[in-house]
């Protein structure tokens, strides 16, 4: 595994420098860095944060993608509301591009998810369903015509824990129906999330990019170059399988005071993206 410390040396102060200074989403896109898929950040990250301190830290690293959790656009929202929370991310340069995760044990409660997905205006949720509801989000996907991510979540618990276990339980549906692929947890599960992300690449729709301290079920998100995921080797994979979703930087360390981790883990990835690039293009 190529060190974390080698990487920040070939990428040099640039690396830094793109965690503290904010450029537009399509500058961000089509700069020298041209890889398919974007960096976001999961709204769960924000969970003990209001909406405008979430946006002031998105920011402060650059960071133009957001997967909306009901903590910051509650499922109840009115359209003036929803459309007062678009227009705060605007402000900002931020483009909500999904909802969830979201919890769906009832039939109900997927009628309200597909719901609320459409007054959002996005065309995938990230959801957590019950096996046997899968025929039924099958038909609502269909009748939606909306991507629907299923989250996976590791030893923690039984439902849905690594990546193979949902490919499993959607292979046979919709196309539209895959994965929002937790890396961190696939890892802890005691999977290979590089291999993973190359073996469902095609049913991989969202990422939920950490890292952690061990692949086990005692490991925890740590800051993303200090972990036991090669990061730079899945950021090779990503482009291998030419991915073009969102990463979306999930950090769940000091959630009450996680900007310098947050501002540490987006500015590694840039890095590593920037320096592998660079050496793709000497190759």
């Amino acid at each position: 595994m190529t060190s974390r410390r080698s990487f920040l040396k070939s990428a040099g102060g640039s690396m830094a420098l793109a965690s503290l200074n904010p450029v537009s989403p399509i500058d961000a896109q089509h700069a020298a860095n041209d890889d398919l898929f974007k960096l976001g950040m999961a709204g769960f990250s924000f969970v003990n944060f209001k909406l405008d301190e979430s946006l002031a830290m998105m920011r402060k690293t650059g960071v133009h993608y957001l997967c909306i959790k009901d903590f910051h656009l509650p499922y109840a929202s009115t359209a003036e509301e929803i459309a007062a929370f678009h227009e705060k991310l605007k402000q900002s340069e931020v483009t909500g591009y999904a909802v969830g995760p979201i919890y769906m044990k009832t039939k109900q409660d997927i009628d309200n998810g597909f719901d609320y997905a459409k007054r959002v205006g996005v065309n995938m949720i990230i959801g957590i369903p019950n096996p046997e509801d899968l025929p039924y989000i099958d038909k609502k996907v269909k009748e939606f015509n909306f991507r629907y991510a299923i989250h996976n979540h590791g030893p923690d618990i039984q439902l849905f824990p690594n990546a193979k276990s949902v490919y499993d339980a959607v292979k046979d549906l919709d196309p539209r129906m895959g994965l929002c692929f937790d890396m961190g947890h696939d890892k802890r599960y005691g999977d290979d999330p590089i291999a993973d992300l190359e073996k469902y690449a095609k049913r991989i729709f969202d990422i939920h990019l950490k890292n952690v301290t061990a692949a086990s079920k005692s490991g925890t998100t740590c800051e993303l170059g200090r972990g036991v995921i090669d990061i730079p080797a899945f950021v090779s994979m990503l482009r291998k399988v030419k991915y073009d979703g969102c990463c979306s930087l999930e950090y769940e360390k000091d959630m009450k005071d996680p900007l310098a981790g947050i501002a540490e883990s987006v500015g590694y990835f840039k890095g590593v993206c920037d320096a592998t690039k660079q050496g793709k293009r000497k190759a």
